[in-house]
């Protein structure tokens, strides 16, 4: 009614979001870190430079992070949730591409071999020669 001024106010509900039981998976960590900083999936996505969707499906497991995004995952988490000892060279080399987001073409192009020579190294039916081999080092930052 136009004579009745009436202005009703009220807290937000607060829908409590469930922390994972276990941290298995890219979103697990994602959604557990996206609380603990108390994030929107809004302010994540715009963090990381993805849709919104994408947040919900990573914390869904749904779908994974792409190759690309994750140093920036990494970043957003302050630590790599699935990194392993690399034992050899191969190990190492994989590390390092996936800490980097580098796919095996981009990394091959970066040491200016062909991709087919970089994949028979990381599955270890090649050797690289010496020179190559302290080509990889020095861009791994190990020492030759």
């Amino acid at each position: 009614m136009p004579f009745c001024h009436l202005t009703l106010k009220a807290a937000k509900p607060i829908h409590k979001e469930k922390y994972p039981d276990i941290c298995q998976t890219w979103g697990d960590w994602i959604k557990t870190r996206r609380l603990d900083l108390k994030l929107t999936k809004r302010q994540l996505s715009l963090k990381l430079n993805v849709s919104d969707i994408t947040i919900y499906l990573w914390e869904k497991n749904k779908a994974q992070p792409s190759l690309a995004k994750i140093p920036k995952i990494i970043e957003f988490l302050g630590f790599e949730p699935f990194k392993t000892e690399a034992r050899n060279l191969a190990d190492k080399i994989k590390s390092y591409r996936y800490l980097h987001g580098l796919s095996q073409k981009k990394f091959a192009e970066l040491l200016a071999v062909d991709q087919t020579t970089l994949v028979g190294w990381e599955s270890g039916h090649h050797q690289a020669s010496k020179k190559m081999l302290d080509k990889i080092k020095s861009v791994l930052g190990l020492c030759p």
